[in-house]
């Protein structure tokens, strides 16, 4: 087994290992190692954010990127407007986990309207919803629209919801 210096610490390390096992370095084999991922913003920007930032991975000290911006995009984002696996959208989030004004999500929790498998909102519309309106197969609201109840006000609402929502 080939052996060679950690880049931080100098302990003798193979040249396959994951992190030094004397300093925690990651890929201490490596001369150079700056994290893994991506990471971009736009060179404008607002109140100090930039209008776009895009980060995956995680950086050189190890530690993940987080994308924020007006319009944030990654595995962690916080933003405006959001895409990520987890997020926190002020206005709007797309993704796994997101919190939000609205939100579409497989766990989507929004102030004004979720959309999502597991949906919680003042409008929530999800195979599982939770909210003052709710369109769902098993929910709890106040106005319920599921499987096994019609109240008129939730049919009234969602419909009405629905027609202002222009597709073509």
């Amino acid at each position: 087994m080939n052996l060679v210096p950690c880049r931080e610490c100098r302990h003798s390390v193979s040249r396959n290992a994951r992190s030094c096992p004397e300093c925690g370095a990651p890929f201490p084999a490596r001369q150079i190692w700056n994290g893994w991922g991506f990471e971009w913003k736009s060179r404008t920007t607002y109140f100090g954010y930039p209008l776009i930032h895009v980060a995956f991975g995680r950086d050189a000290r190890g530690k993940l990127r987080v994308a924020k911006g007006i319009i944030a995009v990654g595995q962690f984002a916080i933003g405006m407007i959001t895409v990520a696996q987890f997020g926190i959208g002020f206005i709007f989030g797309l993704g796994q986990f997101i919190l939000a004004f609205t939100a579409i999500a497989q766990f989507a929790g929004a102030l004004y309207f979720a959309l999502g498998q597991f949906a919680i909102a003042y409008a929530a519309v999800g195979q599982i919803a939770v909210g003052y309106f709710a369109r769902c197969q098993i929910g709890f609201a106040k106005y319920l629209w599921s499987m096994t109840r019609q109240d008129p006000e939730a049919v009234h609402f969602f419909r009405n919801l629905l027609s202002h929502v222009n597709l073509f």
